[in-house]
């Protein structure tokens, strides 16, 4: 039977530990997933953790929060992904740990599912060539669009892994730095969005810049820029491309404009970072961003307070 949620959401769910010994649950996936739950849509997240700790208290904190967890795999003797995180010079520079749970998500358990919808994953989590195959089962049973969120994080990605997935892809997001990196040769990026999408035949591709906010470029030979607000508060910008990339899921599932879902992700990404944190726990959060946004359908806000 077809798995009927709208976005599947495959990737790396983790704790990133922090010299004082603080621990923050994220991985970018699983961000996303949780800015979905949080505007009523449901998600889906394929990901492995560990039989330890931190895995049940993965799971925990997804119950609490409404999430499903049915495809959440567990590894008997792999532990939950981890990324270390140091300081030095005041600037933080992070290990991500290899061999972890989410390295290893099991092909086999996929295997035969069907889904529909989008089909959402990034880069770090096919690092591994095990949870690379898991990928491609997904997708063999996905009857729906693709979406990949591209993170190139040294040394834990190959072009010529990276490559046949773009090639799958309906959307791709990046930032400016990675979309200059896959398009060398191109030092304008209006150029290098219009040559990258032409390469991988895309329906939109998106690229976030950052303080000077983001930019889509479709098809149709739009571009289309959109600026953060000139009174963003800035506390932490953790986080901050999930979230962007939370409501592009959300406003291509609802088939929003694209100037309306690019705005709508630009506000909600300059709302977040206000925060501490790439997650938030307060519902009111969420719901204030919901009923101040100017959404295009009436549908969607309703989908959200019911």
């Amino acid at each position: 039977m077809p798995d009927h949620a709208l976005i599947h959401i495959f990737g790396e769910v983790l704790f990133d530990h922090f010299p004082d010994r603080s621990r923050v649950l994220g991985g970018a996936p699983f961000n996303v997933a949780w800015h979905l739950q949080a505007f009523g849509q449901s998600p889906r997240l394929i990901s492995r953790i560990g039989n330890d700790p931190e895995g049940r208290e993965i799971v925990q904190s997804m119950r609490d929060w409404g999430m499903r967890t049915d495809a959440l795999q567990t590894d008997p003797s792999r532990p939950t992904g981890r990324v270390q995180v140091s300081i030095t010079d005041g600037e933080p520079h992070y290990e991500i740990v290899s061999a972890c749970a989410y390295d290893f998500i099991d092909q086999n358990t996929l295997a035969g599912q069907s889904s529909q919808g989008i089909l959402y994953h990034g880069s770090l989590a096919i690092r591994n060539a095990t949870s690379r195959a898991a990928l491609q089962t997904a997708k063999i049973g996905h009857r729906g669009k693709i979406f990949i969120d591209v993170n190139l994080r040294p040394p834990w990605w190959e072009y010529d892994t990276l490559l046949p997935l773009l090639h799958d892809a309906d959307w791709v997001k990046l930032n400016e730095a990675e979309l200059l990196t896959l398009c060398p040769g191109h030092t304008d990026l209006e150029t290098a969005a219009r040559a990258f999408l032409a390469e991988f035949d895309l329906e939109t591709l998106f690229v976030t810049r950052g303080a000077q906010g983001a930019l889509a470029y479709d098809r149709r030979h739009r571009l289309i820029p959109v600026k953060p607000p000139i009174s963003t508060a800035v506390i932490d910008t953790v986080g901050a491309g999930d979230a962007f990339a939370a409501i592009l899921l959300w406003g291509l599932s609802a088939q929003w404009p694209l100037p309306t879902t690019l705005e709508r992700a630009q506000d909600f990404a300059s709302a977040l970072v206000g925060k501490r944190g790439a997650t938030v726990t307060d519902e009111n959060f969420y719901r204030a961003f919901c009923q101040s946004s100017h959404s295009n359908s009436a549908n969607a806000v309703d989908t959200f307070l019911r």
